[in-house]
């Protein structure tokens, strides 16, 4: 039943697709299909970058009580994403004091975060041209009605609403483009916000274990 469903919507949004203007239906779908790209880009990114990061602290930890920094390291080397990073930058820098790699851990997280951002200023721009290239064949659509009157020389109720009929097509498809991509947008910026989490989660935790490193007194 669902599947018949979604099939007669696909159906009846192909037609209504060809029946619009095709210059800025064209213009409509590749902003839908270039928004897309940048979107699956973004989740795949942003789902390799996510790590069990528990267990990435508990072992550095257990490296670092057995005074095995290169351990450490390799753990952190051995995982992907930026909370496995940071952790590694604040290991190369160890034998300097608290504050300075705090400060160093903390610069290295603002490049990282701007890596997980990378591409969403594209997604907004789509996002805000499918709605803004509906109304333009909108409009160019109304004109092509007023031209079609002007030319018949009469206001036939058939002249109009074919005219009328193409112009809000645009308009239509160009919503609809824009409420996809805003959702996959939001779901995008909620994947950037968990991984920010851990990131700032892990980065006390790891200045919490440094600290006690450092107290026992292998920091050399």
């Amino acid at each position: 039943m669902i599947y018949v469903l979604t099939m007669g919507v696909m159906t009846a949004l192909k037609v209504k697709f060809i029946e619009g203007n095709a210059g800025f239906m064209s213009l409509v779908a590749l902003a839908l299909v270039l928004g897309l790209a940048f979107c699956i880009e973004r989740i795949i990114f942003l789902s390799l970058s996510e790590i069990n990061t528990k267990r990435l602290m508990q072992q550095v930890e257990d490296r670092l009580k057995a005074d095995d920094v290169e351990g450490a390291k390799t753990v952190c080397r051995n995982m992907r994403g930026p909370v496995a990073s940071i952790c590694y930058q604040a290991l190369m820098h160890i034998k300097e004091p608290l504050d300075d790699i705090s400060r160093a851990v903390t610069n290295y997280g603002s490049v990282q975060t701007s890596m997980l951002e990378k591409g969403c200023s594209w997604i907004k721009l789509f996002i805000a041209m499918a709605p803004s290239l509906g109304f333009l064949g909108t409009v160019i659509g109304m004109v092509m009605a007023f031209d079609n009157i002007q030319a018949a020389g009469d206001i036939s109720p058939t002249i109009v609403a074919s005219g009328m009929k193409v112009a809000l097509i645009t308009t239509i498809f160009g919503i609809i483009v824009a409420l996809v991509l805003q959702c996959f947008y939001n779901f995008i910026l909620s994947k950037i916000e968990n991984i920010e989490m851990q990131m700032e989660d892990s980065f006390v935790t790891m200045m919490d274990i440094i600290t006690k490193y450092k107290a026992d007194g292998k920091k050399d």
